[in-house]
C-alpha cells in the first residue's frame, strides 16, 4: 500500500467482511481467531491452517486494501511494534519526525483526529446496549483499571455510584481479586480498562469473569488488548499522541458520554439519589458554604 492505513488490519478485515466470498471469509475468521499471531506465518502455512488455497489468501488481502501478502504482513508487524512500544521508544519515534509546530497545536491535532477516527468506529447500537446493561440495578457493576487507567476506573466508579446501587470498585492490588471474583454473579457487568502494554492481570480477570457468566465491557486502544477475546462489548479507542505516553482523552470522552446516557435513562432514580447525597454532603460539611 502506498500509505499506511489509519485502521488496524483487524479493522480492515472486519470492515470488508461482507465483500468476501465464503472461502475468503473462512480465511478471515481463521486470522481473527488468533490475531495477530495467525498472520505471521508464511502464506502457505497460513493458507493450510485455514484450509484454503494460497490464491484465496491473495485475493482476500487485496480486497481489504493490500498489494499482496508481504504488504499485509508488514502492516501486522508494524501494529505489533506499536503495541509493545515503551514510552522511550514512542518518544524517539515522535521526536524524529517532529515539526517546529507548537506542542499545543500538535497535541490538539492528534487528539481531534483520534476522536474523529474513534467515533467512526463505535457502533451506536453497541453503545446503547452498554447503556442499557449499566442502567439495570438487578445486576451488580464491577469496575477495574490498570496501572495507568485506574484513574479512569475511579472516575467512572464515582459517577456510577450516584446513578445506581450495587457498584464495586475492584482494588488495584490483584492479590485481592479472587475475593472480588467470588462475589461476581451471572449477568453482572465488569467494566475494565486495558491499553498497551497490556497487563496479564487484567486479561486473566476478564477471562475469569467471563467464565462466571459476567458481561465484560472493555475499554482498550486501536490495537486491541488480548482481553478483547473475553469481552462482549469492546471500545477500541485511539490513544496515540506526540508524547511518550498514550492519551486518555478519547476514552474519557466516551466514558462521560456513557455516564450522561445512563443518568438520563435512570433520571427519576438518579435524581432522588442526588438529592439524598446533597443532604449527606451538608451533614458531613464536605463542601464550603458561602453566605449570601
Amino acid at each position: 500500500m502506498g500509505k499506511e492505513p489509519t485502521k488496524s488490519v483487524m479493522d480492515l478485515i472486519r470492515d470488508n467482511f461482507e465483500k468476501l466470498t465464503q472461502t475468503e471469509r473462512r480465511f478471515a475468521n481463521s486470522l481473527l481467531e488468533n490475531y495477530p499471531v495467525s498472520c505471521l506465518g508464511s502464506i502457505t502455512a497460513t493458507a493450510e491452517l485455514a484450509g484454503v488455497s494460497t490464491p484465496s489468501v491473495l485475493r482476500m488481502v487485496k480486497k481489504i486494501g493490500f498489494k499482496g501478502f508481504p504488504d499485509f504482513q508488514a502492516a501486522v508487524r508494524n501494529e505489533l511494534e506499536e503495541r509493545i512500544s515503551s514510552p522511550i521508544t514512542k518518544y524517539n519515534r515522535w521526536s524524529e519526525s517532529a515539526s517546529h509546530e507548537h506542542i499545543l497545536n500538535k497535541f490538539a491535532d492528534a487528539t481531534m483526529e483520534n476522536l474523529k477516527q474513534s467515533l467512526m468506529q463505535i457502533d451506536p447500537s453497541m453503545f446503547d446496549e452498554v447503556v442499557k446493561i449499566l442502567s439495570n440495578e438487578e445486576h451488580a457493576l464491577h469496575v477495574v483499571g490498570g496501572r495507568i487507567t485506574r484513574s479512569l476506573a475511579d472516575y467512572f466508579f464515582t459517577h456510577m455510584q450516584v446513578a445506581r446501587r450495587r457498584v464495586t470498585r475492584v482494588a488495584s492490588n490483584s492479590n485481592t481479586w479472587p475475593h472480588y471474583i467470588l462475589n461476581m454473579q451471572k449477568g453482572d457487568i465488569l467494566l475494565a480498562f486495558d491499553v498497551r502494554r497490556y497487563e496479564h492481570n487484567i486479561i486473566n480477570l476478564t477471562r475469569l469473569a467471563r467464565d462466571r457468566g459476567v458481561k465484560v465491557v472493555l475499554f482498550t486502544d486501536q490495537w486491541s488488548s488480548p482481553a478483547s477475546k473475553n469481552a462482549q462489548y469492546v471500545f477500541n479507542l485511539r490513544t496515540e499522541v506526540p508524547s511518550p505516553w498514550d492519551s486518555s482523552t478519547v476514552t474519557l470522552f466516551v466514558l462521560e458520554a456513557l455516564i450522561t446516557a445512563v443518568q438520563a435513562k435512570t433520571w427519576d432514580r438518579t435524581k432522588d439519589r442526588m438529592a439524598e447525597l446533597e443532604k449527606l454532603f451538608d451533614e458531613t460539611k464536605l463542601f464550603k458554604k458561602f453566605n449570601s
